[in-house]
């Protein structure tokens, strides 16, 4: 038969379930039912019928679970003002039989001091009354009464906890309203029998877990839009119209990286005949680093279009990156190399990168030279870039690449492969005869087999070829 709810105000809030304060009531679950989640409490016994969940902080839990069935039970936070006591619940127990811990409280300020981390849902009468409330909603008659503004506060204070609402039999339209504004059902407050009320909860807490995987769902969709978005702006399509070099390029992101790296890189051909390539990389890993990327690329082309190159452009660069970069700890490496229009020569600089290598025909790979190199973007704010001309001869394949080539480890051990390592394996893959986008496919899986798995960090690397005949 229906029982008066429980007081427990005494009761300090940070007794963890207070399951000795309460008198068992009934669910009612079935047997097989496993979708209501909890947390783990004190006082709880095991049942292979409860199940257990995922809670946050207070204030703030959520109320999903995994259905693992544990032997944790469920706990109900009623909050409702009944100076008459008049109020009653039926007697719940969870699936298992164990009984569903009720706190009550009394007011929202006594709510929110109840509303620990293993609590699930809430039951909320609407009649309870929030001091000054207005209706945001009323118009220039003045405001009135906000009859849902202690579910407002509610959804406020727990927005990731199943709210079940409470109203008058009569008011079936306030119940609607109700779960338009967030509550997952509406209860009359004079037909609370324990099967109507266990089923309420556990769709309740089904239903706020269904929305909260949606909610995560969309965001991670939106959130791989985004990354998409930059990502083509960090590796953007080379514009090298009318110019004999050919161009293959990969980019493989570190092991399970949820977020956008700051590897980036570009080719341009200039109206004089120049071909102008970079690669370079931001430190970290994040949307900020990645935009970093991006405007840094951006600026590169543009200042390549307007004739800027070697330390004016790299000093330009800098000054771009200490005004755009999140604080003052980020940097970035980068490598330059123009190539004359006859192909034969190249002009290279290196800001805190790892050189080039280069093939020619007839001769080992080797790496460009690397003692004039200066410091990273953004380390040294005078920082000078020099210039050196390098002599590539009529046929040959320069390689730009970033430090994720090279870090990758080497067996069971911390050995890295470094860029003598890296050297040696596309020399050998050069003596295989594979070239363009099979020596960079090769490369970048030898690298990871070598690393036992993905690599930590992003690999970016292209390839400029100058083919015999080629004018």
């Amino acid at each position: 038969m229906p029982v008066p709810i429980p007081r427990q105000r005494a009761i300090p809030a940070a007794e963890g379930g207070q399951a000795h304060a309460a008198p068992p009531y009934d669910t009612a679950a079935p047997a097989h039912d496993t979708g209501a989640p909890a947390r783990p409490t004190t006082g709880t016994t095991e049942g292979t019928g409860a199940t257990r969940g995922d809670s946050g902080t207070t204030g703030g839990t959520n109320g999903s679970g995994n259905g693992s069935g544990n032997g944790a039970g469920l706990t109900l936070l009623v909050i409702e003002d009944d100076p008459s006591g008049s109020l009653t619940v039926p007697e719940l127990l969870d699936s298992a039989g164990k009984p569903i811990r009720i706190r009550t409280a009394r007011n929202l300020t006594e709510a929110e001091r109840l509303l620990t981390d293993d609590v699930h849902c809430i039951l909320l009468d609407l009649a309870l009354t929030v001091p000054g409330s207005a209706d945001p909603a009323e118009g220039a008659g003045g405001p009135g009464p906000d009859e849902l503004a202690a579910l407002r506060h509610v959804l406020r204070l727990a927005p990731r906890h199943a709210v079940l609402a409470l109203t008058a039999n009569d008011d079936s339209e306030r119940g609607a309203e109700a779960v338009r504004v967030g509550a997952q059902d509406y209860l009359f407050r004079d037909e609370l029998d324990g099967r109507l009320l266990s089923r309420a909860i556990r769709y309740a807490v089904e239903r706020k877990r269904a929305d909260a995987a949606q909610r995560q769902l969309t965001e991670s969709v939106l959130r791989a839009q985004e990354n998409a978005r930059l990502e083509r702006g960090l590796l953007p399509t080379p514009l090298l119209e009318g110019s004999p070099l050919r161009f293959a390029a990969r980019y493989r992101p570190g092991r399970s990286r949820a977020l956008l790296g700051g590897d980036f890189y570009d080719t341009v051909r200039t109206p004089d005949g120049s071909v102008h390539v970079m690669i370079g990389d931001v430190c970290g890993h994040g949307p900020d680093e990645a935009a970093l990327g991006v405007e840094l690329r951006i600026a590169w082309r543009a200042l390549t279009f307007a004739g800027l190159c070697g330390d004016e452009l790299l000093s330009t660069l800098q000054k771009v990156l200490e005004h755009e970069r999140p604080d003052d700890e980020i940097f970035a490496t980068l490598c330059t190399v123009d190539i004359a229009p006859d192909g034969r020569r190249a002009g290279l600089c290196l800001a805190g990168h790892p050189s080039p290598l280069i093939s020619r025909e007839g001769r080992l790979a080797e790496l460009l030279p690397y003692e004039d190199g200066g410091p990273a973007l953004g380390i040294l704010p005078r920082a000078r870039w020099p210039r050196r001309q390098v002599e590539l001869g009529g046929t040959w394949s320069l390689m730009l690449y970033t430090d994720g080539l090279i870090e990758g480890r080497v067996g069971r051990g911390n050995q890295r492969l470094g860029q003598d390592g890296m050297v040696d394996m596309v020399r050998r893959q050069i003596a295989a005869g594979l070239q363009g986008d099979e020596l960079l496919e090769a490369a970048v899986n030898e690298v990871r087999d070598l690393n036992g798995g993905d690599l930590t960090d992003d690999v970016a690397v292209l390839l400029l070829d100058r083919t015999p005949g080629a004018r």
